[in-house]
């Protein structure tokens, strides 16, 4: 494992990022802070139990004492499955400890992790944490992956240290009308090939010929508004503008 390993990755935009992993340390500091909050949030749901417990005289019963011992250890499975899943669903790849010392869970194309992916992961953070094999996996492989990311197809990534290797200038004006498309047209309905199209338009523009720009621009600007069916509602914008608000559109529809 490398000092501030580095990977790179291509969403389905073919957007080339590259992204600084979170490393060992991070995640280990991280996880003992996730730790430190999940037992106190045991411990409180416990002593609730216990107390419930003590105050209801047939929970106390014989025949029933181990049925309590069973949803005592399904209480423990899901608050240490749960804690994770929730948090980074809901807080885009971070937990309490993540967020604090600033690394972010992200599938491989660079996206944001779904419930699908964090269910994979806390799942199989029991195998990693007690056998030890997270450890293993992240110290040896490249992309410092325990046993749960490798599953998932998720890095650990170290917040605010993403590069993108193509520079887009975007002026100030697209993103009132990029606000304007997403409230009318149907920005979904583009797919990533045509975004791809979108952003290569957009690398490329400052080198086209004038004379080549606008017929270029008007094209492309009318098949795109055929497409998020606003063909007839938006007519009288510069064609460059309603591109660039198209591309900002998508981006805030499907933000990383």
């Amino acid at each position: 494992m490398k000092f501030l390993n580095r990977v790179k990755s291509r969403t389905p935009e073919s957007v080339e990022l590259e992204f600084v992993l979170a490393g060992l340390g991070n995640r280990t500091y991280a996880l003992i802070i996730d730790y430190l909050i999940w037992s106190s949030i045991l411990i409180v749901i416990l002593i609730v139990w216990a107390f419930l417990v003590t105050q209801i005289a047939w929970l106390r019963s014989e025949p029933i004492r181990l049925w309590i011992t069973a949803i005592q250890l399904l209480i423990l499975f899901g608050v240490y499955i749960g804690y994770f899943i929730c948090f980074e669903t809901l807080w885009r790849g971070q937990t309490p400890g993540k967020r604090y010392v600033k690394i972010r869970v992200i599938r491989e194309d660079g996206r944001n992790v779904g419930i699908q992916q964090s269910i994979l992961r806390s799942l199989l953070r029991p195998i990693d944490d007690i056998l030890c094999l997270g450890f293993l996996f992240i110290l040896f492989s490249a992309q410092e992956k325990r046993l749960g990311d490798w599953v998932a197809g998720t890095i650990l990534i170290q917040e605010g240290q993403t590069v993108t290797k193509q520079k887009i200038e975007i002026s100030p004006a697209a993103t009132d009308v990029a606000n304007r498309i997403i409230e009318t047209g149907k920005i979904a309905a583009l797919t990533p090939d045509q975004f791809a199209t979108i952003r290569k338009y957009l690398y490329r523009y400052p080198a086209l010929a004038p004379t080549a720009r606008n017929s270029v621009s008007d094209r492309l600007a009318n098949q795109l508004l055929e497409r998020i069916e606003l063909a007839d509602t938006l007519p009288t914008i510069d064609a460059h503008l309603m591109i660039e608000a198209i591309y900002l559109a998508y981006q805030q529809q499907f933000r990383e």
